[in-house]
């Protein structure tokens, strides 16, 4: 079953981290990134840009309306994400919990649906 993992945290909190901190987080990332490789669990991972980058779409009466920026009511930001590979939730909720991510902010756990007809 795939998961993807949703990594959130405070950009401004973050900001504030060391370049050191930060590049400790990002290798702890990529060495998680590896055991699961190992394990045939890894798919895909990746922080993502700043908040302020986001552009929100929607769609009403068939008329587009995008905004510059996540307008979404919360505290923190999607800073990147895990796509995974997990036997159940269970199993997708214990890797979660090795994301550093996880120490900063939160981490929301998902189950990909699985669509036929889209591209390999």
């Amino acid at each position: 079953m795939k998961f993807i993992l949703l990594v959130h945290h405070e950009e401004a909190v973050f900001a504030k981290f060391s370049d050191e901190r930060k590049g400790e987080l990002l290798s702890e990332s990529i060495r998680l990134c590896h055991q699961l490789d190992a394990k045939g669990q890894y798919l895909h991972a990746s922080p993502v840009q700043p908040a302020a980058t986001a552009a929100v779409v929607r769609v009403r009466e068939g008329k587009p309306f995008v905004t510059d920026g996540p307008f979404i009511e919360t505290r923190e930001q999607m800073a990147g994400y895990f796509l995974i590979e997990a036997k159940d939730r269970e199993e997708a909720v214990a890797i979660a919990t090795r994301v550093p991510g996880a120490r900063i902010g939160t981490v929301e756990v998902r189950p990909v649906r699985e669509v036929t007809g889209l591209p390999e």
